[in-house]
């Protein structure tokens, strides 16, 4: 995961993104606004290709495909899409992580760790 943070960020700079001063309070806050509402532009796409694949599902039954058939083809048709925008999502999640310089794989260790004890498991 560190390996993808820094991959962005080096991409980020290769583009001429990394403008933002983290220590100037308008700058990072108009920052942190927009590149929340691309994240949740980019989720809000993720929902639309759920959406696009459950109604595919349905149509394919319709036209007398097996429910297990029809739901196969209709991931399969989406899987490009998703994978864009999933790769958006994580885009974001990785500049928001490289601002306030998180290690997301190490933040998911940890809720994973917590997770685990909440469920004793």
């Amino acid at each position: 995961m560190k390996a993808v943070q820094e991959k962005y960020e080096r991409f980020q700079t290769d583009m001429g993104w990394n403008k933002v001063d983290k220590h100037d309070f308008r700058e990072s806050k108009e920052f942190l606004l927009y590149i929340h509402m691309l994240l949740t532009t980019e989720v809000a796409e993720v929902a639309e290709e759920f959406r696009t694949m459950l109604d595919r599902t349905k149509e394919l039954v319709r036209e007398g495909l097996d429910e297990k058939e029809a739901y196969a083809l209709a991931k399969q048709e989406i899987r490009e899409n998703l994978g864009k925008e999933l790769a958006d999502c994580l885009a974001y999640l990785c500049k928001l992580a490289n601002f306030f310089e998180y290690d997301l794989e190490e933040e998911l260790t940890a809720k994973m760790a917590e997770i685990r004890t909440r469920y004793s498991r």
